[in-house]
């Protein structure tokens, strides 16, 4: 903590209390999803590998999708009850789900209860989730003196960052040191179970605070919100300040962070082909060199404002993310980029006869034979354009100057056109030079790195400051559940589909950087949005005491 010297030692026990049991908070939120192929084996064996992942996805999905409702229900809590109380709830109930994961029988001992039972838990960490943030922002930021709650509340910022690396160090050392088989039939149980001691020793640090002096103020004062959803979301004056938050500044922040932290490993690994180890290696240390700068700007925004850091973070990612994720293939795989270059990627179809393939719920099916052939390509990580076909005619692969026709996965033939199809376009991608996987000698190792920290940077820039903007647009009666909506609005929603979107626009696309757009449209409302509504609130006073309500809400 040499970074703030001017805080008190009781500050300082706030500060590394709130953050140290975030960072296990999202810790357990980020394990499911780092090991979301092994769970698609565990828990849904009933159905196909594939629908099984996709099942798998959806039960990672479920816990961002519910994130706003745990926003609701504990952040009325918080404004009611405490913000100390509420917040060892949500660990509480954060700790216990993840860790009965890593105890769960699997679908080959329980059957159907098996998914059933996890998803149920995914739904519960979402909804603590979304009670957790708020309340360790609110709580921390209600501590910090004026002039310093960016800084204060920037070590929060760093939680989710942390909590990723640390989920990510503690499965790469048990898959080493257990070997990829052995981790796979039980070891990826271990990373679920520590979080038992985790969780103890949060609770144990979380036990030793105190209330948080505003609201033991508010509450002696008898200003206390009696209805703080009605106060915060039906009231004109205030709901416009929630929608400008959502809109003007963390729907931004999240698609920026999501990119930068979730995005980048799924276009390595799913679309360069790095193979898993390195990627999530390449991606840690990005990761560890980056997190500093959350409180870097977390402090710089006490100096020069909230709105400039933020706003620039989402300039910059709009300007940039194409020529930095084309700069990562450069070099990350350069023979994807020389393949792609000499030998150019065509479907040629009928543009009626294909879907846009956004499944969100895993009950589509995309079976016509344009949608076999880019699916094919998207899976394979291939560039390609769309050429426009006569109707009627058969859909059409071309590789350079090979062609192949794809086949309907839902015809009488299908069994038999699969391994043809599958074998031709494997062959003509492979005389083409288009690699397999990316060859982990050919990675500059210094300059991917050197891109993601940028990637890293950005998020940074608007993720460190939001905390205290977030805490200081909204009264101390319902700041609570004011601020955790939005957040968590635009976390869930915004970021938590960004990944599936984003995969919606390649395959619909053929361009591998297409999916990109998501996140540079978000980002550039955001930026104009927050720009002409959203006003600088570094120098708001937040201890400004309100006037008892006798209306009765």
């Amino acid at each position: 903590m040499a970074m703030l010297p001017d805080t008190t030692r009781e500050a300082r026990r706030v500060i590394v209390a709130s953050s140290l049991g975030t960072v296990f908070e999202w810790y357990d939120f980020y394990l499911y999803g780092s090991l979301a192929p092994i769970i698609s084996k565990q828990f849904f064996s009933g159905v196909n590998p594939t629908a099984a992942f996709i099942f798998a996805l959806l039960a990672f999905a479920a816990g961002f999708a519910v994130r706003p409702f745990g926003a609701l229900v504990f952040g009325r809590l918080g404004d009611l009850v405490g913000r100390k109380h509420t917040f060892l709830v949500t660990i509480v109930i954060m700790g216990v789900s993840t860790f009965i994961v890593g105890v769960l029988p699997s679908y080959a001992t329980i059957g159907i209860a098996a998914p059933i039972i996890l998803v149920l838990l995914r739904l519960l960490q979402g909804l603590a989730l979304g009670g957790e943030y708020g309340g360790a922002a609110t709580y921390v930021a209600e501590h910090a003196p004026m002039g310093s709650r960016g800084a204060y509340t920037s070590w929060i910022q760093t939680t989710a960052t942390m909590g990723l690396f640390l989920s990510l160090l503690v499965i790469l050392g048990c898959r080493i040191g257990l070997g990829t088989e052995r981790f796979d039939a039980w070891g990826w149980r271990i990373p679920f179970v520590v979080s038992l001691l985790l969780l103890g020793i949060s609770v144990w640090i979380r036990l030793a605070l105190d209330e948080s002096p505003l609201f033991k103020a508010m509450k002696a004062e008898g200003t206390r919100s009696k209805a703080p959803l009605r106060e915060s979301f039906a009231e004109w004056g205030n709901l416009r300040i929630v929608l400008i938050a959502l809109f003007g500044l963390t729907a931004g922040q999240a698609v920026v962070w999501y990119t930068g932290q979730f995005y980048t490993l799924f276009f390595l690994t799913q679309t360069l082909k790095v193979d898993y180890q390195t990627a999530n290696i390449l991606v840690a240390v990005s990761l560890l060199l980056g997190t500093p700068f959350f409180v870097v700007f977390g402090m710089l925004s006490d100096r020069v404002g909230r709105k400039p850091i933020i706003l620039l973070g989402c300039a910059l990612a709009a300007l940039t993310y194409f020529p930095l994720f084309r700069a990562l293939t450069h070099y990350a795989n350069p023979a994807l980029e020389s393949a792609q270059l000499r030998a150019p990627v065509v479907v040629a179809a009928d543009p009626d006869a294909c879907s846009v393939q956004f499944n969100p719920v895993g009950t589509s099916k995309f079976t016509s034979p344009c949608d076999v052939a880019k699916a094919a390509l998207v899976a394979r990580g291939v560039p390609y354009r769309n050429e426009t076909a006569t109707s009627g005619t058969t859909v059409e692969v071309r590789v350079g100057d090979t062609r192949i026709v794809s086949y309907d996965a839902a015809g009488p033939n299908a069994a038999a056109e699969k391994p043809v199809f599958d074998a031709a376009l494997a062959g003509a991608l492979t005389a083409a030079a288009y690699p397999v996987t990316a060859d982990t000698a050919a990675i500059d190792t210094p300059m991917v790195i050197l891109i993601l920290w940028i990637l890293v940077l950005y998020v940074t820039l608007v993720y460190g400051p939001i905390a205290a903007m977030l805490v200081e647009m909204f009264p101390t009666r319902i700041r609570y559940t004011s601020m955790s909506l939005p957040y968590h609005l635009g976390n869930g929603w915004f970021g938590g589909f960004l990944p599936t979107t984003a995969f919606a626009i390649v395959a619909a696309k053929g361009d591998i950087y297409a999916g990109l757009w998501y996140p540079i449209i978000v980002a550039a409302m955001t930026f104009v949005i927050g720009a002409i509504f959203l006003r600088e609130t570094k120098d708001v006073d937040i201890t400004a005491r309100p006037v008892a309500r006798t209306d009765g809400v």
